[in-house]
């Protein structure tokens, strides 16, 4: 057991991905039904009682989860009171949960003070004044696609663009989560397709394939998703009457997007691009403040403040989430649904089926796509072998799955940036997810006509 700890941990480090260190060594517990109720009651608090009442914001999504969190704790067996709150605490402590952490605090210090300083606003009119009107929804997916592909991290997409997006937003009268959720959407394209994102790595590794093969089986996959979802959008974006221009362009106040952008495509990593960013604002808005040095120095630690404790909410989220999936993991509610799922399958059509059905409640119950990856892709691989599939079919299903679900839960990492950010709650940007949506569609697809036959 030690030994495959130790390999397990060696795998992990070499994907850049040191999270399975907090896998615990203790006995697994066999779990039931029951270790997954904490997520039905979370759900039921927060997304079935907000549907009831018709109204997103009369049940606090921290309530919720304080509360599922409660339960979790409370439904933990075996342990004193003091180990459970411990072993929840192990799940809030993951260095993906703190790695987040300090993303969402450069973040909302960065959009905080690119407004302050009029980034953001230069940005928009630079950018309606470069798209027409009627691009302007295709002009906005087709750039989280690009960057999401080059960096391949959904995460460092949406922080980059979903201000601008914002702005947009504002200035057309497009609604916000509308817009929020075309960069959302955008962000999962190269998140599932580029070369250098932890879920393609994740999916070829543990399925023996090369990158490029699993690459042409998503390429056929996702791309069309991607031009039916640009359809939609060009055909709704004739409707769109953007403002006359009357605003000069500040060309100087561009910059510090323009740094976030280029650093991001280039492969920088997203806190230090963050940090480029932020010092960017700083001095590019104390030139052209206006005002003394030393006032537009304290403007801007202000604004930077005001960002960082505006995403405290966020924080507590992702703490709570972190939690509760970890005290589910722990209960065995994962190793329960594995081996239900894996338990009846026959022929090569359900053996996929069940890869994806597997891959998509493992992410459910972590809230991490590459995290479900490698927690179900040793089975995949099993039932692959058993039922003769092609281990590029079977890595593709994996990453298209694992995006999907990870694309439109509200207590994901992508969907809680892009709602703090926005300022609106997480569920009110899932409707609006075309992309994740239609990308799903097609992969189920893909299994029940056995496309592309090529590797069917």
């Amino acid at each position: 057991m030690k030994v495959l700890h130790s390999i397990c941990i060696i795998f992990a480090k070499f994907l850049k991905f040191e999270f399975l260190e907090t896998i615990n060594t203790v006995n697994k517990k066999r779990g039931g039904w029951w270790a997954l109720s904490p997520l039905a009651v979370f759900l039921c608090l927060y997304l079935v009682t907000s549907l009831i009442v018709n109204d997103f914001y009369k049940v606090p999504i921290t309530v919720a989860f304080l509360l599922s969190s409660c339960y979790a704790i409370a439904l933990t067996r075996g342990l004193s009171l003091e180990k459970r709150v411990y072993q929840f605490s192990v799940g809030a402590s993951n260095k993906n949960i703190i790695l987040m952490i300090w993303i969402f605090i450069l973040a909302g210090a960065f959009a905080q003070s690119a407004k302050q300083m009029g980034a953001i606003d230069a940005t928009v009119n630079l950018t309606l004044s470069i798209l027409p009107d009627n691009l302007l929804l295709a002009g906005i997916f087709i750039a989280a696609c690009f960057i999401s592909l080059s960096i391949g991290t959904s995460v460092g997409t949406i922080v980059a663009l979903t201000p601008v997006a914002i702005g947009l937003a504002e200035k057309t009268g497009i609604d916000l989560p509308y817009m929020v959720a075309i960069v959302v959407g955008g962000s999962f394209f190269g998140d599932n397709l580029s070369f250098i994102s932890d879920t393609t790595i994740a999916s070829t590794k543990t399925q023996d394939c090369v990158m490029r093969d699993k690459f042409r089986v998503n390429f056929m996959i996702a791309v069309p998703a991607a031009l039916i979802v640009l359809c939609i959008y060009i055909f709704q974006g004739l409707s769109i009457s953007a403002p006359a221009q009357t605003q000069a362009i500040e060309w100087i106040k561009v910059i510090p997007y323009l740094i976030v952008l280029g650093t991001a495509v280039a492969g920088v990593n997203v806190m230090l691009v963050l940090l480029l960013g932020i010092l960017s604002t700083g001095i590019i808005g104390i030139a052209t403040s206006g005002t003394d040095i030393s006032t537009a120095f304290f403007d801007w630690f202000g604004a930077m403040g005001t960002g960082i404790t505006g995403m405290g909410e966020l924080i507590i989220i992702t703490l709570l989430a972190g939690g509760m999936l970890e005290t589910i993991r722990y209960n065995g509610g994962i190793d329960f649904i594995i081996s239900r799922l894996t338990r009846h399958v026959k022929g090569k059509r359900g053996a996929e089926l069940s890869i994806a059905a597997l891959v998509s409640i493992a992410n459910l119950c972590t809230a991490n796509n590459t995290i479900a990856i490698i927690t179900t892709g040793p089975i995949a691989k099993d039932i692959a072998i058993r039922f003769h599939l092609d281990r590029r079919k079977t890595a593709s299903i994996l990453d298209t799955f694992s995006c999907l679900i990870q694309g439109i839960i509200p207590y994901g990492a992508q969907l809680l940036i892009a709602a703090g950010l926005a300022g609106i709650s997480p569920i009110s940007i899932i409707g609006s997810l075309y992309y994740p949506f239609t990308m799903g569609i097609c992969a189920l697809l893909a299994i029940l006509v056995r496309y592309p036959r090529k590797y069917s």
